[in-house]
């Protein structure tokens, strides 16, 4: 589990190709590795790697089939930043939200303006995520805990203050370039607890038996 704020901007340092897995190394900048072990979980662009081996400047990650599938890993090249950081303990601040590190799809910057000193984007999600993009409601973009300021369909508005911005790669977003997305949590488990569940029994307990048990009058 992660917070969505992001400790440390690192790179791709190798990228290997296996059999339909991709072996990668990054390169991780400023972030602490004295108290990762192996089989621990680092967000790197907000997708969930376990570290399959280190060293005092570098992690190694194999990235499966599936999730190049549901990432922008497939078109990553060496060189590329990823924002990095690493799970949470229980001493940790929740200063974003909960992040899990699963991306749920793809989206696509339309738009980027400059207010003020902040950056405004406009991203485009895919259609069936635009249900969990609620007005003021949080959303992981790159592993980048944000608010979302206005929603159009599937299309949301973000602003960037400058201290995010400077330490993210955020700062380097153009229109056109991809973006994982991840949406908030709650609205996924929220949606699952409300839908019906077809295989679960009615439990037969009305306000007649109820009476009947003496549990009412």
């Amino acid at each position: 589990m992660f917070t969505g704020i992001i400790e440390a901007v690192g790179n791709i340092r190798k990228m290997e190709h296996r059999g339909g897995d991709l072996h990668m190394t990054i390169a991780t900048g400023k972030l602490p590795l004295d108290d990762v072990q192996l089989g621990d979980s680092i967000a790197t662009n907000g997708v969930c790697l376990t570290v399959v081996s280190m060293g005092a400047d570098h992690f190694v990650a194999d990235v499966s089939a599936e999730t190049l599938d549901l990432t922008k890993f497939t078109s990553a090249n060496v060189g590329d930043k990823v924002n990095l950081e690493r799970a949470v303990t229980p001493s940790t601040r929740l200063g974003g939200h909960l992040v899990s590190g699963h991306v749920d799809g793809v989206a696509t910057v339309e738009r980027r303006e400059v207010r003020a000193r902040a950056i405004e984007f406009w991203i485009q999600a895919p259609a069936e995520l635009g249900r969990y993009l609620p007005h003021k409601g949080s959303v992981t973009v790159d592993g980048v805990s944000l608010t979302i300021n206005e929603v159009d369909g599937a299309r949301f508005r973000l602003t960037i203050v400058p201290h995010t911005a400077g330490e993210t790669t955020l700062i380097d977003l153009t229109p056109g370039d991809s973006v994982h997305l991840e949406v908030d949590l709650i609205a996924r488990y929220l949606e699952k607890l409300m839908q019906p569940q077809a295989d679960v029994p009615a439990s037969g307990l009305t306000l007649e038996t109820l009476a009947r048990s003496g549990f009412v009058k």
